[in-house]
């Protein structure tokens, strides 16, 4: 009954956490060996057990940091709530540094800009123009920076840039909003813990620099709209002010959607009088153009379909690619 739970874990502690956080592993590898613990995994909705989902859960009911035996400890004390917890909650990662990679795309598009985001969760990824960034090349040496006009922001986004850095500008932003299942208030603090705790133990920096992006959101609220995009999507749009350019964005979430509601949601995007931008696993959609094969590397961030960059996923290296207009075909 419990295979599946084990495998899952894992393969977690095998391939996914080694190198990003060496507790996770301890902990995935110590659930995969433990039958109690399984059975008590095994209570939670299949598409909310896994590992990521559930360690966060638990450093938010208040497992802590420690080793594998207080935190088995803990979910045999608290398995109810953890059960229950698991239930209600999905990933948002809501990480900023997303908009690194989307930043050269961002610059293709002529302003005002009108930025609605699909799984926003807080909104930090509504704020492009009022973050600074920090483009490294391969050999560590510094490509170029770029600070908003009122001078160098407290959220930093510093990235490994392959290759040459096309032209980059900020955007001007003068609508943002967001559609999500479950959004976050980023003046909450029961919402901030919850960010907190999605952060994994050993990701240097991550944690500084979603605090800081809350402070920015919490000090200018974005307009969040609870509810499914697919529902919800053309209400919201509509919202944006006429005389600024509608951007879309789906950043790391249509990975999250199943299929057909992906797909319609696609549909539903590409109607819209609106540019899109996304940054997506390369098999995930079949609107790549020009088509990426197995070898791509990273995720693909493209504009309107059309692949401009490989990207890590969060963000933090990312290599431009886009393929000149006369060329294209």
């Amino acid at each position: 009954m419990t295979d599946a739970v084990r495998e899952r874990y894992a393969r977690f502690a095998r391939e996914e956490s080694p190198g990003r956080s060496a507790l996770y592993t301890e902990w995935a590898a110590g659930v995969a060996a433990d039958e109690p613990i399984r059975r008590v995994l095994l209570r939670i909705p299949e598409t909310r057990r896994q590992p990521p989902l559930v360690f966060a859960v638990t450093r938010m009911l208040g497992a802590g940091l420690g080793g594998y035996p207080q935190w088995r400890r803990f979910v045999l004390q608290h398995a109810e709530e953890v059960v229950a917890e698991c239930g209600r909650r999905s990933l948002q990662t809501n990480e900023p540094l997303r908009l690194a990679p989307l930043l050269p795309v961002l610059s293709e598009i002529d302003g005002p800009i009108a930025l609605l985001e699909i799984g926003a969760a807080a909104g930090l990824c509504l704020y492009p123009d009022r973050y600074s960034y920090l483009f490294r090349g391969e050999d560590d040496t510094v490509l170029g920076t770029l600070d908003p006009v009122h001078g160098r922001s407290e959220v930093v986004l510093e990235s490994r840039v392959s290759g040459p850095l096309p032209a980059l500008r900020l955007p001007d932003v003068v609508w943002r909003a967001g559609i999500d299942l479950a959004p976050l208030d980023a003046g909450s603090e029961h919402d901030r813990r919850w960010l907190r705790a999605l952060v994994w133990p050993g990701e240097a920096g991550r944690a500084e620099r979603i605090e800081a992006a809350l402070r920015i959101a919490a000090a200018d609220p974005p307009l969040l709209v609870e509810g499914d995009a697919g529902d919800r999507l053309e209400a919201v749009a509509a919202l944006a002010p006429a005389d600024a350019t509608l951007v879309v964005t789906t950043p790391g979430v249509l990975v999250h959607i199943p299929r057909a509601a992906r797909k319609v949601l696609v549909e539903r995007i590409s109607a819209l009088d609106a540019r899109w931008i996304t940054i997506d696993p390369p098999g995930l959609l079949d609107v790549w153009e020009p088509a990426v094969d197995d070898s791509w590397p990273g995720f693909v961030v493209a504009l309107d379909g059309r692949v401009r960059a490989a990207a890590d996923p969060l963000g933090r290296w990312w290599e431009w690619r886009a393929v000149p207009a006369a060329d294209a075909s």
